[in-house]
């Protein structure tokens, strides 16, 4: 794994969330233009009710004065 400075992680556990995961994670991936993403982990679990897809991104601050992650 390379150096990162900071992680997010993205989970759903109800359909549609799962069906919108992805567009989630390319709406903040565009709203931080400064971040370069060193790594990420996509793991999926289940019971017999529930389904969770979880995205964990693992990053570095590309450039200075970038726009710091939040939330």
């Amino acid at each position: 794994m390379a150096a990162f400075t900071g992680v997010k992680v993205f989970s759903a556990t109800k359909a549609r969330e799962r069906e919108e995961l992805g567009e989630n994670v390319t709406r903040w991936l565009r709203s931080m233009p400064g971040l370069q993403v060193t790594d990420k982990i996509v793991t999926q679990s289940s019971d017999r009710e529930f389904h969770c897809l979880t995205i964990t991104l693992f990053y570095s601050v590309a450039a200075r004065g970038a726009s710091q992650p939040s939330g």
